[in-house]
């Protein structure tokens, strides 16, 4: 049983940053990020395995965005730089028991509330 708790949303303008928090309540293995802009389907933006700390990253994300975590109160953030206007979506932290691939939203059996990200120019 896994409940998540989104947080760090925001408008900013081009080059600007920002952090997401996602606090898990549960044990989980694998946690991810995933976004979602309108009338497009949802796409992996990056994951990490919880134990050992391995991290995925989209090729469009890569380079600006850092996923990491603090296990001290199981809390697994998204650090957002460089922002770009094609960044604006609802971001979704997502977490599974699973060992599947971690870049596939299907592997994934919880979801949080999703935190909407608008970039201007």
């Amino acid at each position: 049983q896994v409940q998540l708790v989104e947080s760090g949303g925001g408008l900013v303008q081009t080059g600007d940053s920002l952090r997401l928090s996602c606090a898990a309540s549960g044990r989980t293995y694998t946690m991810g990020w995933f976004r979602q802009a309108p009338g497009k389907e949802r796409e992996f933006v990056a994951a990490l395995r919880w134990s050992g700390g391995t991290t995925y990253y989209a090729d469009s994300v890569k380079g600006r965005f850092t996923i990491f975590r603090d296990y001290a109160d199981n809390t697994l953030y998204l650090q957002m730089n460089s922002l770009k206007v094609e960044d604006t979506a609802v971001y979704y932290c997502a977490a599974t028991r699973s060992i599947m691939d971690p870049t596939n939203a299907r592997t994934y059996a919880y979801w949080g509330q999703g935190t909407q990200v608008t970039v201007s120019s």
